[in-house]
């Protein structure tokens, strides 16, 4: 098996005396797209910060293409070819939608530069027509594409995804759900959280569930059972 891009070990994070996870193993390899699931409150934002460094696990490693990078500050993790689109967006509602994606702009660790401010427009033609306006005037479906622009700018290898769709009309979800799927066509690794299972499974390559800090299941996306979906995924 080829080395993993991103690859976690037995992690243990806390919040304060609170144990989150618990042991958590994780890999992502070059170009692949993994689902990352589960209900509320079971340890998906907290793996996820855990990878960025902006929590620092107590036991276990985080490897970057074999690099131990668990004790990394965040902005270096992020200059490795990491994006990240959070949950609440995140934009700077006082800069200009213009503004939020040149701040951003970057080469690839390796000096890619196939993400433009005229390739992000081009994929995003609602924020085209909206260059001038202010982050904060935009809908919620826009700042999300504005999120998702700003980070693609910093031509990354790998773009987590945290709810990816929550609080978007239909509409605007498949419109985001389109551009994901053009975005896994550029050979950029992704990890994507969403409640939308349906759509999530269509689009990646594996699945892997947390319940209670702990992964229960980590395969092939088709392997995904109606029977682990009703028993760790339902209402």
């Amino acid at each position: 098996m080829a080395e993993p891009l991103l690859q976690a070990t037995g992690l243990h994070t806390y919040y304060g005396a609170s144990h989150i996870l618990h042991g958590v193993d994780f890999r992502i390899g070059s170009g692949e797209a993994i689902g990352l699931m589960g209900r509320n409150g079971m340890g998906k934002t907290t793996l996820i910060r855990s990878l960025l460094g902006h929590v620092q696990p107590r036991r276990g490693a985080v490897r970057w293409r074999g690099a131990d990078i668990t004790q990394a500050a965040a902005h270096r993790i992020a200059r490795l070819g990491v994006a990240y689109v959070p949950e609440g967006r995140g934009i700077f509602p006082n800069l200009t939608v213009k503004e939020n994606l040149i701040m951003a702009a970057r080469a690839g660790l390796d000096g890619r530069c196939e993400w433009t401010l005229e390739r992000i427009l081009q994929t995003f033609p609602r924020l085209a027509e909206r260059l001038s306006h202010g982050g904060g005037q935009l809908s919620g479906g826009e700042q999300q594409m504005l999120t998702i622009g700003r980070a693609l700018m910093t031509n990354p290898e790998l773009l987590i995804l945290d709810e990816a769709t929550e609080g978007l009309a239909p509409l605007i979800a498949r419109d985001i759900w389109q551009i994901i799927r053009s975005i896994r066509g550029c050979g950029i690794a992704t990890v994507i959280v969403d409640k939308n299972y349906g759509a999530l499974l269509e689009l990646v390559d594996r699945c892997v569930v947390m319940v209670k800090g702990r992964v229960v299941f980590d395969d092939d996306a088709a392997r995904l059972s109606d029977e682990i979906v009703q028993k760790y995924l339902g209402v």
